[in-house]
């Protein structure tokens, strides 16, 4: 199965995430090759100061001269009439004037009227261009006018003229704003006069034919009036419900029997037809003795017969009484009919009176609000009219009133040489070269995929990572590192080993245990054959029997880290498997043998394609526990691709710094198009300063004995 990028997955017993995040750009990194390319920064600041003075020197010098403003007291005339800008934009407007063209000439006019060849010219024929700058001194009404140009004496004269000739200009430029206005306000004062005579006529024509007075007095009697009937129409209405309640209470007393008989609401019935004995009374008598007739048949039933006389007698008074109050409910029903009558007319009485008295007041207060819109449109005009009479006297004032409040604090100072530029230049010099300098380290940083740390071979291939070897301190580049030995001093060193050991022996796998173990990388220089030989003697250290295979044929130098023959080697057994006892080699370490490469052969990994390196395979697996393989780089040869497929298990190493993630990958790939079984990634001189190292740093917890 190939890996997938970015989630790159080594197909390995040991479980890996799937979909690993995408790499990220870490500080880390970018303070290693900041270490490493220090020098860059510092051509480039070099570089950006040389270019920035040259461009300097290569300009005509340049000469500045200042002149002094300063903003006098505020003129504040009556009625709260002021002539001074707002502040937040007076600062803006000056410099934007000063800077101007038409200004600009004016100035030059002025110079050239004054004679004595002041203007200078440029190669071009044109005056030469002088720079304007405006600055506010802090906390004052102080302004600096700056001019810049390259010539001394024009600079003070052209700067002494722009500055009288922006007053002039200034003063003018007010004259004719107040004549303006003064022409517009007189305008509208007419307008506004004209307006107030109609006003006037239309409010007294329209007087003259309403009395507003009586109007008003009606108005208020008639509001007065149409109050009293409301009330009067409320009461009506609420007698009307009294009727009904007091016609369905009188109906229930009639058809239910009740004797609830006492309610006011049957006396005013009986108040409004005129009676003193109303039917509802009457019915209650009825009704009394109707029960009483009822309980005196219910005891006689008891003992005569229904044909009895007495029987009889008490069947004909009960119908007499029923008969009775059925004359009176029919009675009651009609007085109560006669009272919603009367009640019925007072409503609609009142109603019609109150629907009379709301027009006439309507149309009394659609006069007098006519009269009220007339007198406030009549006063609006007027106020405005006394506005502008107020503003013309106030503009015809000022129009001759001296109240500009800027004025020449100092006249332009002679010239001198402006080094401003040369400044600027350096300061951007400085921050350009810098950055620069350090762009260019970031987009080494970032274009460079070569692994910094064990968190960085997760992100980008996986986290089946099953060791880390640290890098050596004190050891020059190129020189090989001294193989681990029996109580050796460099414990962190020692127990990465260790660490890598335990991972391999307690390797979570599926089926036997792998025994045939081959180490390579993707490209040479990555410290495969000194972790294939350290492992092998930590191994042995261990108690375990190991076999140690240089399985380099071409370029394999494992012999001499171990102080052993090149010969005979694996390419000579290959040629005699009968001579391997000859072949082993053992080391001063107990339970450590070592079969180096053996003599050059002409193509000398397709010795690995005969049945005769599976027999030996066969023969080492019963002789010993661990077979350990250093073959060569995936990249340099096609031995180890060959080799894959016939190994249990393959430790892939990577070196910190040095070996990239794309070349990384494709060895891998390829290995896996092989059927490779790789157990897990060794990251090879790891950085044990850093914080993502974490193992072993404890010296002090290492007894003396084991240091020694």
């Amino acid at each position: 199965m190939p890996p997938q990028d970015p989630g790159f997955q080594l197909s390995a017993p040991m479980e890996a995430h799937s979909g690993s995040p995408a790499p990220k750009f870490r500080l880390k990194k970018l303070l290693f090759f900041l270490r490493r390319f220090w020098w860059i920064p510092i051509i480039t600041l070099m570089l950006a100061l040389g270019s920035a003075i040259a461009h300097f020197m290569s300009q005509p010098p340049e000469f500045v001269s200042e002149a002094s403003l300063w903003q006098t007291e505020k003129l504040q005339l009556p009625d709260g009439a002021s002539f001074a800008q707002d502040e937040d934009t007076y600062f803006g407007t000056l410099t934007a004037v000063l800077q101007s063209d038409p200004l600009r000439q004016l100035a030059l006019q002025r110079l050239s009227a004054a004679g004595n060849n002041k203007i200078t010219y440029g190669k071009d024929g044109n005056p030469i261009p002088v720079q304007i700058n405006v600055y506010q001194a802090p906390k004052s009404s102080v302004f600096i006018v700056e001019a810049t140009s390259s010539n001394p004496q024009f600079t003070t004269d052209f700067l002494n003229a722009l500055v009288n000739v922006y007053l002039e200009y200034k003063k003018n430029v007010r004259k004719d704003v107040s004549d303006d206005t003064l022409a517009s306000i007189a305008n509208q004062i007419d307008i506004l006069d004209n307006d107030l005579t109609n006003d006037q006529k239309i409010l007294a024509d329209y007087e003259r034919s309403n009395n507003l007075v009586v109007l008003r007095k009606d108005n208020d009697v008639g509001s007065a009036y149409l109050a009293t009937k409301k009330t009067e129409l409320a009461d009506y209405l609420l007698e009307s419900n009294r009727i009904e309640v007091v016609a369905q209470e009188t109906n229930s007393i009639l058809v239910l029997g009740t004797t609830n008989l006492a309610n006011p609401l049957f006396e005013k019935v009986e108040q409004q037809n005129g009676t003193s004995s109303s039917p509802s009374a009457q019915s209650q008598d009825a009704y009394q003795q109707l029960q009483s007739l009822k309980l005196q048949r219910d005891r006689l039933s008891k003992y005569l017969r229904p044909a009895h006389p007495k029987i009889a007698k008490l069947d004909q008074q009960i119908t007499n009484v029923q008969m009775q109050i059925d004359f009176y409910r029919r009675q009651n029903q009609e007085n109560i009919a006669t009272a919603r009558k009367a009640n019925r007319v007072q409503i609609d009485t009142v109603q019609q009176a109150i629907s009379e008295w709301e027009k006439r007041i309507r149309d009394d207060s659609a006069r007098i609000a006519e009269d009220d819109s007339l007198r406030d449109n009549m006063g609006r005009h007027q106020r405005m009219f006394d506005r502008l009479s107020s503003m013309m006297d106030n503009v015809d004032i000022t129009r001759n009133i001296e109240h500009d409040p800027l004025a020449i604090l100092q006249l332009a100072s002679g010239s001198s040489r402006s080094y401003s530029k040369l400044k600027s230049n350096i300061s951007a010099a400085i921050f350009g070269g810098l950055a620069l300098g350090l762009g260019i380290i970031a987009l080494l940083a970032i274009r460079d995929d070569r692994f910094g740390s064990v968190v960085e071979v997760a992100e980008r291939i996986g986290d089946n990572v099953v060791g880390q070897v640290p890098e050596i301190p004190n050891v020059h580049n190129g020189a090989p590192v001294a193989l681990l030995k029996d109580n050796d001093d460099r414990h962190m060193y020692v127990e990465s080993y260790r660490n890598l050991r335990s991972a391999l022996l307690y390797l979570a796998v599926d089926g036997a245990r792998p025994k045939v173990l081959m180490i390579t990388s993707a490209v040479p220089s990555e410290g495969k054959s000194t972790i294939a030989s350290n492992l092998a003697r930590i191994m042995a250290l261990g108690g375990s029997r190991v076999l140690l295979i240089d399985g380099d044929l071409r370029k394999g130098q494992l012999h001499n880290a171990h102080g052993l023959q090149i010969k005979p080697g694996l390419t000579d057994l290959l040629l005699r498997p009968e001579d391997l006892d000859k072949t082993i080699q053992t080391s001063f370490l107990p339970n450590l043998s070592f079969i180096a490469r053996g003599s050059s052969q002409q193509n000398p990994g397709d010795l690995f394609l005969s049945n005769k390196f599976d027999q030996i395979l066969v023969t080492l697996r019963e002789r010993f526990d661990y077979i350990i393989i250093d073959s060569s780089p995936v990249f340099a040869a096609d031995d180890s691709t060959t080799l894959a497929p016939k190994m249990d298990g393959i430790l892939f190493v990577v070196r910190s710094h040095f070996s990239r993630s794309n070349v990384v990958k494709e060895a891998l790939e390829l290995l896996y198009q092989r059927q490779a079984t790789i157990l897990g990634l060794i990251l090879n001189r790891a950085d044990a300063s850093t914080r993502s190292y974490h193992y072993y740093k404890y010296s002090e917890y290492y007894s003396s004995t084991e240091k020694t």
